[in-house]
């Protein structure tokens, strides 16, 4: 499949959708290092997302075009660190995406630009038990695969299988930054919520490109 503006679209679609799936997990993970709304935060986003696309008198032009829009609905929908994140995350991805479908290469644009946002707006680097654990390998497993000549879809895959093994690391480490920072050793021994809803966002952009994450 083409990852043009109808996958940039079911990739929203599939998003809000997996966000519902695991809002009590989500919910329950933050929880126990921070303040316990991520979940409902993520949901209320992408549903607000979704009610934005079905409302578009016409379609987007470009795959930019429909993450400009999820950025700017999270921004202002979404409370807490997580809507100022990942609006900067999809702001930046749209700017590097203004295309109406992606290659390779672009696949690695929109992750790695994804990342500087987080990197930006969070000031947070990996090891420090955030959502950069799992960006930051997502990127770099993208541009290992775009530079073997994979397909942008086995790009796309690459990098959310990395995000899986990225959220996972977060387990044992000892938070430096966010809430869960003021946890100290106590937050060690928990998946961290954002580095978990990094993962299904890009599982979720994988689904929607009809492949398996």
């Amino acid at each position: 499949m083409a990852l043009d503006v109808a996958w940039a679209v079911d990739w929203a679609r599939e998003s809000a959708r997996t966000v519902v799936e695991h809002r009590d997990e989500l919910v329950e993970l933050d929880r126990q290092i921070g303040d316990g709304d991520h979940g409902e935060n993520l949901k209320r986003g992408f549903t607000a997302v979704v009610g934005k696309l079905d409302a578009l008198g016409e379609p987007p032009a470009t795959v930019g075009d429909v993450l400009k829009l999820v950025a700017t609905t999270l921004m202002s929908t979404v409370g807490g660190a997580a809507g100022p994140l990942y609006g900067t995350a999809y702001l930046r991805a749209a700017k590097a995406t203004g295309v109406a479908a992606l290659d390779a290469a672009g696949v690695v644009a929109l992750v790695e630009a994804a990342l500087d946002g987080v990197v930006a707006r969070g000031k947070a680097t990996t090891g420090e038990k955030t959502m950069v654990d799992a960006w930051s390998p997502a990127a770099e497993a993208a541009a290992a695969a775009a530079a073997e000549g994979d397909d942008p879809v086995a790009v796309l895959t690459a990098a959310a299988r990395a995000a899986a093994a990225g959220a996972q690391s977060t387990v044992p480490l000892v938070a430096t930054k966010g809430r869960a920072s003021y946890l100290g050793e106590r937050s060690a021994g928990h998946l961290d919520p954002g580095a978990r809803s990094t993962q299904l966002l890009l599982e979720a952009a994988v689904v929607a490109a009809g492949g398996a994450s």
